[in-house]
């Protein structure tokens, strides 16, 4: 014990100068604690409760004579006493057990007065159970309401009570603890219950002996388990269900095998007890004769706390803090102080294995203990003594940050331990991108070699780096090998393609290495570097993206053949940025493809592609001179020999074109209405480069009759403007006839002889009657090369047609004349003159007419039961009138849609006539249809 630190982790409270009330008038006897309260019991019978602070609450009298023991239980408000009742029809003190329930008062007036109420009444000895002088008592809440109470008797027997004393359904056990007959009389000078589980123990203690009951068995087993004793009040439990007994010599402890560790502190214990892990001890210096207090901490070696204290009564725990009463009725109050308070006094005195040993002892959280470890590290360094002070710093990983640590090391140039530091951060998985980093600059620095490979290429199934970190410093330190092992395992595969491409040019390694990959990932790889594989190596690089995105030779694993389409397969057109700067090899990719895939639903995007290559000049193929293209499609080379590289660029722009056109062809088929590429980009392609032949094909293709003949017209090429005319122009056959009028209009406008032509198209307007003479003579009266004779044959002939016209047009205005002549005669009879109706049968039944009988203004008579309600119209005569006057009705309707009548007008070949029949209708004219007075 002289050997061991003294340290105050305790203080006194309330300043040391407390005391128990003045209401606690008796002597003391016994003392409890529980709830947040203290129960004392006097020999003049009474109970006090006393609240936080030793405040006296109120106190009550339990026993006429004395209170021996009491206990306050802890799961529920009662208080359990032990006292002498004086028995007035026995003249004598008897034991008597008895039970309050503390939330229950019988007079409830006020707090001094409150009595709580004894719920039970127990005898303790009865004729099986002889009265002994009882030296030890033990209550234990098996499971409320059971109570297990052990008494120790001075006899060396122990009664033992189980059951629920408030219903008297209870069990009385006697027990004895010794057999021999020569030691019955030794007391039992303390008792203790265990429970472990389902298993109820008792240890029992004599001033010769240990021994331990087990209740699992019936009647209980006694095992002796050991040879010596002690007195009253030296026996206690700790919290791991240990007996403590304190004699002169040691504080021993017991389990339920034997005897544990022995502890030799020397005196006499005249209590001990057990406090959150402390052993609380008050001996008697056989130098002094004072008592000592001490609390000693175990674990760490060290006492807690001593001090020196008047007669102990009774020595409790509540309220967190240790209470001893004495007694002269003084108490003394003694409190932990707190971690940091105690920590911050060995910090003082450089003692950090001692403040490490008590908060891992205390079972303090991670981050004290890590922060006493710092304290303890910064130590060591200042000291120099850089290899421990690491060793204290591994073990604050997790709670310090790294940074101070590593900042440290940094300036201490202990590259060493600054390695080690870095490898355990990286083992406990606290290591970020920047540890890493360093870390391996570190390995690198050093050039550790062995130690870089156990760090990479470790096979413990988990890394513990970042996996981009450490490929980037191993390349940034020339240890590709490293860096690809690393990619390779981790499954980066573009960094290890990286390393193979930019660091190494191992261009045939790297395209193995893709083939290798599966097909989604090895598509991701060459979207990233494929332009670097297609300017070194492009023929083995087709051939990976062809098996990419047709499964060439792979097929038959997902029920595919050649030539078909797979969903899951990546489209060309995911690829076509990594041909950015090779349009020749883009090419032979894309026809590669299209070879061999005919439905790909990426076709449109495919022809507009090749359509882009083919058709575009500006697109060198070869390293050739750009070549100039002539007005009809076809590339012209330069005449002169010396620039023979020129004819070559020619021969192949004029392949190109000729590949485009059949791509235009045989992507728009006749059956189909709309073709598989962007037609408007076509177009353009077509007119920025000067094919004339697709844009024929184009326009043609979409029926825009008058921009086909416009190309031939832009190209002064009059044969096949004649000759396109001839096929567009027919409509009998779907075409355009108003193109012979443009051809026309051209040729008026030409500023050159043309006569011949002229004619040609003469005779096809002359044909269809597509323009009037007028307009014909008015067109070609512009070109100044023109002569009259070009039309004298066609105006003879017009002028002719135009004099037989007139002679038809004469005799029929005649007719008409005479008819109307004819009209207005009899409209005129039929208003002066008188009808004679000379008919003599009904014409709907063609019996004899008799009255009553109707006549019309038609000649038509008609019995008037034959007509029957419809007296105002002939019968005969009526469906005729009706038919003439809704025609009239539906071409005033049609007269007022203006649209159909200019509709008519523009297309009409001589708009005049068509006026004219609108006049000629009456449709145009003011009157309105009237209505023809057709009665009798």
């Amino acid at each position: 014990m002289y050997q061991w630190r003294k340290f105050d982790f305790f203080e006194e409270k309330f300043g040391g100068k407390i005391s128990l009330p003045d209401e606690v008038t008796g002597k003391l006897q016994c003392c409890s604690s529980g709830r947040g309260k203290i129960a004392v019991g006097c020999d003049d019978g009474t109970v006090s409760l006393l609240d936080r602070g030793f405040k006296f609450n109120y106190g009550f009298q339990a026993h006429t004579a004395s209170v021996l023991h009491l206990h306050l239980l802890k799961q529920r408000n009662f208080l359990v006493t032990v006292g002498e009742d004086e028995e007035v029809s026995l003249q004598k003190l008897s034991f008597v057990l008895k039970v309050f329930d503390l939330d229950k008062t019988l007079l409830p007036e006020g707090p001094s007065t409150s009595s709580p109420e004894c719920i039970q009444i127990l005898r303790i000895f009865t004729d099986d159970f002889p009265e002994a002088k009882i030296t030890s008592f033990s209550v234990l809440e098996e499971a409320p309401p059971i109570l297990l109470i052990a008494f120790g008797l001075d006899n060396g027997c122990i009664y033992y009570i189980r059951g629920d004393i408030a219903r008297k359904q209870i069990k009385r056990i006697k027990l004895q603890v010794e057999d021999t007959p020569d030691k019955s009389q030794l007391p039992v000078t303390g008792l203790a219950f265990r429970v472990d589980g389902q298993t109820l123990q008792l240890f029992a203690v004599t001033p010769t002996s240990v021994s331990l009951f087990n209740f699992k068995t019936q009647p209980p087993s006694r095992q002796t388990l050991d040879n010596i004793g002690c007195n009253v009040s030296s026996v206690a439990m700790s919290d791991r269900l240990e007996l403590i007994m304190g004699r002169p010599e040691a504080v021993y402890f017991y389990e339920v095998d034997g005897r544990g560790p022995c502890w030799a502190f020397e005196g006499e214990k005249k209590f001990v007890g057990w406090f959150r892990g402390y052993l609380l001890c008050i001996v008697e210096d056989q130098r002094t004769g004072q008592n000592i207090f001490n609390v000693y901490d175990l674990k760490n070696r060290l006492i807690a706390h001593s001090i020196s204290v008047k007669e102990v009564s009774h020595m409790l725990c509540e309220w967190g803090n240790v209470v001893l009463v004495m007694t002269d009725k003084s108490v003394l109050c003694i409190g932990e102080k707190d971690m940091e308070s105690k920590l911050d006094m060995l910090f003082k005195k450089n003692l950090y294995t001692v403040a490490i040993n008590l908060v891992q002892s205390q079972q303090a959280d991670a981050t004290a203990t890590a922060e006493v470890l710092r304290k303890y590290a910064d130590h060591l360094y200042s000291k120099q003594d850089y290899d421990e002070a690491m060793s204290q710093y591994i073990h604050t990983i997790g709670h310090l940050e790294p940074s101070y640590v590593i900042q440290k090391f940094l300036d201490a140039q202990r590259i060493y331990n600054l390695t080690n530091y870095l490898e355990k951060l990286h083992e406990k998985g606290f290591a970020s991108k920047d540890h890493t980093t360093l870390l391996l600059n570190c390995f690198t620095k050093l050039k550790d070699v062995e130690k870089l490979n156990i760090f990479i290429k470790s096979e413990d199934g988990e890394r513990k780096f970042d996996v981009e970190t450490a490929i980037r410093v191993c390349r940034a330190a020339n240890y590709h090998e490293h860096a690809m092992y690393v990619a390779k395992k981790a499954g980066r595969h573009e960094w290890y393609l990286k390393i193979l491409l930019e660091d190494l040019g191992s261009y045939e390694e790297a395209l193995k290495y893709i083939s290798s990959l599966e097909p989604s990932q090895a598509g991701v790889t060459i979207k990233e570097y494929g332009k670097i594989l297609i300017e070194h190596k492009p023929v083995e690089t087709i051939d990976i993206l062809l098996r990419l995105c047709t499964e060439e030779g792979e097929a038959p694993k997902r029920g595919a053949s050649n030539g078909t389409y797979v969903p899951m397969l990546p489209s060309p057109v995911d690829f076509l940025n990594i041909f950015i700067h090779h349009p020749h090899s883009l090419m032979n990719f894309l026809e590669k493809y299209t070879n061999k895939v005919k439905d790909s639903p990426a076709q449109l995007e495919i022809h507009n592609t090749l359509l882009e290559i083919y058709l575009s000049n500006d697109l060198n193929l070869s390293p050739s001179s750009q070549v100039d293209v002539g007005e009809n499609g076809k590339p012209r080379a330069e005449q002169s020999s010396a620039n023979g590289k020129y004819a070559n660029k020619a021969e192949e722009c004029h392949e190109k074109f000729q590949k485009g056109l059949l791509l235009l062809k045989s992507a728009w088929l006749s059956d189909q209405e709309t073709p598989v590429y962007d037609v408007d980009l076509a177009i353009i392609l077509c007119e920025m480069n000067g094919f004339r032949e697709g844009l024929l094909f184009l326009y043609e293709k979409m029926k825009l009759y008058k921009e086909v003949i416009g190309c031939y017209m832009q190209a002064h090429d009059h044969e096949g403007l004649i000759a396109c005319c001839k096929r567009l122009g027919d409509s009998g056959k779907g075409g355009d006839p108003s193109l012979w009028a443009d051809l026309l209009k051209y040729f008026g406008e030409l500023g050159e002889d043309c006569s011949k032509e002229v004619k040609e198209v003469l005779s096809y307007i002359e044909r269809d009657d597509i323009l009037p003479p007028i307009i014909v003579l008015q067109t070609l009266s512009r070109n100044p090369c023109l002569t009259l004779s070009v039309i004298k044959d066609y105006i003879a002939r017009k002028l002719e047609q135009e004099s037989k016209l007139i002679d038809q047009d004469r005799r029929a205005i005649d007719k008409y004349q005479e008819e109307t002549l004819a009209m207005k005669k009899e409209i005129h009879d039929l208003r002066t003159n008188a009808r004679i109706f000379q008919l003599s049968k009904c014409t709907a039944c063609t019996f004899t007419l008799d009255l009553p009988a109707v006549h019309f203004m038609c000649m038509h008579s008609f019995h008037q039961r034959c007509l029957g309600d419809n007296e105002k119209e002939c019968p005969e005569c009526a469906p005729e009138y009706r038919s003439v006057l809704e025609m009239k009705r539906s071409l005033e309707q049609n007269s007022k849609n203006q649209d159909q009548f200019y509709q008519q007008v523009k297309s009409s070949k001589d708009g005049f006539s068509v006026i004219a029949e609108y006049f000629g209708k009456g449709l145009i004219s003011k009157t309105t249809i009237g209505s023809v007075d057709n009665t009798r």
